[in-house]
């Protein structure tokens, strides 16, 4: 299939919806001209909280950065003010909240190797008391943080008589705890009675909390569990346990219990040379606590049922779409790896993303996928140069929209396409994360009518130089989009462009 032309099974609508119109709605960090980025300010992970009233940022210095959304308080105003926003297009707004040091750099001496701070995935926990919850991984050690408002202590004033400090002249010279220099030694007597009214001239602290700070405390650190790098984590739908998944395992946490933790999955042969596949991801199932689904750089996602067997050495359903007679090549195992997983809120679909497509399966149909969506096909006659740079190995996420009618995923020149999943949807945007997200689309007058599914097929023919978008300018392979996020109960997405952070709405 070319760019949006999608042929899919789903369960749909009537129709399909409309497309949407995107905008931009808001941009943190954003670069001044020639500013050059620093490598720890790069985002690495992008999660919205289930409520969609929080966003959460890693970076690659191992900091976690929170946003918080503004516009759904009470805006007050006059009753005109409040009519003109009924008729204006409603967005999400966020606001920076707080950051901290999730992880630092460190150095396992045993096998002498550097473990970076850089975050791999954030994931929001159920919230309690007020306080936010969050598990951060880095390569190595998982950590559970909780963020919540805590009451500043101030003294505020003294309890002296304002008129007697003001008759006064000259206050009397003090010594420590505040006795009177000539009445220190021998003061407090053992006949010493305090008078009824008290001392008048004893000060003491009035301590008030007025403000509030916002901490974030650490609860627990799961280590040493992983000896290969974690890819995953993912959080159960019972609020209690969570998984993590490195290259050859998946281990199964309570979050309550830190130095324990059982192996649900182990793909390690006997012998390492016999290593055919490694994990590339895992996912619970958002509704279902004993399922979830792992996928493999062949290209192949596993469904698993814990409540087979302790050790889910079989799964329960394989997705796997066969390989087209006479297409193999030296590049169709690395561009067949599977980056990412997602599953729809329902936990009826999954939705995948390798090297060079987007792919939306039926949890109930493993014969192949409902919908494929073609990212970047021009690109492939490029893949060897994309092999001889390392782009060939990038990572890009993908996402659904809450209602699951749509997926984005993104690509290089910090561009990402938006695709109805729909039956019957033809709708395909590309988008690039700057203030203007059209602006690459603007037709050039040599150029044929706009579409996506023609320019795909434009650039297959060989029409246009490989290497280029649709509209002739040269692709950039340095900056490229991995990271992005959809709310869950609205159209907005929020992509990292490097070390900033951009959101959309439509």
């Amino acid at each position: 299939m070319n760019g949006g032309d999608v042929t899919s099974s789903s369960a749909a609508t009537s129709g399909p919806p409309p497309s949407l119109d995107w905008r931009f709605s808001q941009v943190f960090g954003e670069r001044t001209a020639g500013e050059e980025v620093q490598e720890v300010d790069i985002i690495s992970a992008i999660e919205f909280d289930k409520s969609g009233d929080h966003l959460a940022t890693g970076d690659r210095g191992g900091r976690v950065v929170l946003f918080e959304r503004t516009d759904t308080r009470d805006h007050g105003g006059s009753r005109r003010d409040l009519e003109q926003t009924d008729y204006a297009v409603r967005h999400p707004e966020f606001r920076y909240k707080t950051e901290f040091q999730s992880h630092e750099p460190e150095f396992d001496y045993l096998k002498s190797l550097e473990i970076e701070e850089k975050i791999n995935k954030i994931r929001w926990c159920q919230p309690a008391n007020g306080a936010l919850f969050l598990l951060s991984t880095n390569d190595k050690t998982i950590k559970y943080w909780k963020v919540q408002e805590k009451k500043i202590k101030k003294i505020s004033e003294m309890n002296i008589d304002p008129s007697k400090a003001e008759s006064s002249s000259s206050p009397p010279q003090l010594v420590a705890n505040g006795l009177p220099a000539d009445k220190a030694h021998g003061y407090l007597s053992n006949d010493f009675s305090f008078p009824p009214g008290g001392i008048p001239s004893l000060r003491l602290p009035v301590v008030t909390s007025q403000e509030t700070n916002l901490v974030a405390r650490c609860r627990r650190v799961y280590a040493h569990a992983h000896d290969y790098h974690i890819n995953s984590i993912s959080n159960s739908s019972d609020g209690e346990t969570f998984i993590s998944a490195d290259d050859l395992r998946v281990n199964l946490w309570n979050l309550e219990i830190s130095n324990q933790s059982f192996n649900i999955v182990d793909v390690k042969p006997t012998n390492m040379e016999d290593l055919t596949e490694v994990i590339t991801s895992a996912e619970f199932h958002p509704i279902h606590c004993n399922m979830l689904a792992y996928s493999s750089s062949k290209g192949s996602i596993r469904l698993i049922d814990m409540r087979q067997s302790a050790l889910c050495d079989s799964h329960t359903k394989l997705f796997e779409e066969p390989e087209a007679p006479g297409s193999r090549s030296f590049f169709t195992e690395i561009i067949a790896s599977i980056s990412d997983i997602k599953f729809s809120k329902d936990g009826r679909y999954i939705l995948s993303r390798d090297y060079m497509t987007l792919k939306l399966w039926d949890i109930n149909m493993d014969s192949g996928p409902v919908a494929s969506y073609q990212v970047h096909e021009h690109l492939r006659p490029r893949l060897c140069d994309l092999y001889e740079n390392d782009s060939i190995f990038d990572k890009f996420e993908c996402c659904l929209s809450g209602d699951g009618l749509r997926v984005a995923t993104g690509s290089y020149s910090n561009l990402f396409r938006v695709f109805g999943a729909s039956q019957g949807s033809t709708e395909a945007a590309t988008l690039e994360a700057s203030k203007n997200p059209m602006r690459r689309q603007i037709q050039t007058p040599a150029r044929p009518s706009r579409s996506i599914g023609s320019m795909t097929r434009v650039v297959r023919r060989g029409s246009e130089s490989p290497g280029t978008e649709a509209n002739g300018n040269a692709y950039d392979f340095t900056t490229k989009l991995l990271h992005m996020a959809w709310h869950p109960t609205e159209n907005s997405i929020a992509c990292a462009a490097a070390n900033s952070l951009y959101m959309y709405y439509a």
